[in-house]
């Protein structure tokens, strides 16, 4: 059964708690079958449980401990996702550190979240998918 639009927005709080406290299965359960993550403007995109899992195995393993602090800078719902407005701070292994802009929205399938669409730039994407950029296609 299709979920309401509130639901739904619960499910992405909930994937975006869960990714908060590096929590994977419930991050994994928060998706539907096929998901689909969008890079823009890099024109990439992924899509399926597999590739999926392999970003959040990076994520969890080799970002998160990147990451010293991050700001939500902005939200907004709708029937078709939840925007989120992000800027994120990483200590590089050098010691230096980076500030990335990150607009993530994720999207609404009928009864889990259907992927994400990432606004960011080349060097953003490079941090948070690393070795997972290789499973990426042009988008048509």
């Amino acid at each position: 059964m299709a979920k309401t639009t509130d639901e739904l927005v619960a499910i992405a709080h909930a994937h975006a708690a869960a990714e908060a406290r590096d929590d994977f299965d419930t991050t994994m359960a928060t998706l539907d079958d096929d998901p689909v993550y969008e890079l823009l403007p890099a024109g990439l995109a992924f899509r399926g449980r597999d590739a999926a899992r392999a970003y959040y195995e990076h994520f969890f393993t080799h970002v998160k401990p990147m990451v010293t602090g991050y700001e939500l800078r902005n939200e907004w719902a709708n029937d078709r996702g939840l925007g989120q407005e992000y800027v994120i701070d990483f200590r590089l292994p050098d010691a230096t550190t980076e500030r990335h802009h990150v607009l993530s929205i994720l999207t609404f399938g009928t009864t889990a979240l259907s992927g994400e669409r990432l606004y960011a730039s080349d060097r953003a994407f490079e941090l948070l998918f690393g070795p997972v950029l290789a499973l990426a296609h042009p988008m048509p």
